[in-house]
C-alpha cells in the first residue's frame, strides 16, 4: 500500500470519531403525552413499571441510549431511567432508554402531573405552573 492510501485512510478515520460523538449528542424528541418512570423488564412481554405490574403492547418499541433499538430479552432484570408512552387499551408501547443528561430534566410521572404542567416541544422541557 503506498503511502498517500495509508495517509487517506488514517486521515479519514480521524475525520470520523468527531462525527461519531456528534451523533450521540443529538436530542432526542419525545412525544408530549410520554411519562417518565423506571422500567424492568420481568419475562417479555411482561415488564415492572414503576415497580408496578404491566405489560408491553404488540410491536412496541425499546429505543437504547443511542436511540437504536433494543430487544426487550436483552434487558431482562436490568433497572433502567425511561420515558414511555402507553397505547389506548394501557399496554406499554414505545420506550427510551435514558441518557445521563436526558434523566437529569424534569419530566411528568403521571398523566395528572402532565395536566397540570406546561410543555416546550421545541426545548423538550416541562415547566412546572
Amino acid at each position: 500500500m503506498s503511502r498517500c492510501a495509508l495517509l487517506g485512510a488514517a486521515l479519514a478515520a480521524a475525520l470520523s470519531v468527531p462525527c461519531i460523538a456528534q451523533a450521540q449528542q443529538v436530542q432526542r424528541n419525545f412525544p408530549q403525552n410520554a411519562l417518565r418512570g423506571e422500567l424492568v423488564v420481568m419475562q417479555p412481554p411482561e415488564i415492572a413499571l414503576n415497580g408496578r405490574a404491566a405489560r408491553l403492547a404488540p410491536g412496541s418499541r425499546i429505543r437504547g441510549q443511542n436511540n437504536m433499538l433494543v430487544m426487550s430479552g436483552a434487558i431482562v432484570g436490568t433497572k433502567l431511567v425511561v420515558n414511555y408512552t402507553v397505547d389506548d387499551l394501557g399496554l406499554v408501547k414505545d420506550v427510551w432508554v435514558l441518557r445521563e443528561e436526558e434523566a437529569r430534566k424534569v419530566w411528568p410521572k403521571t398523566p395528572e402531573e402532565a395536566a397540570r404542567w406546561a410543555f416546550d416541544p421545541a426545548a423538550q422541557v416541562w415547566v412546572k405552573r
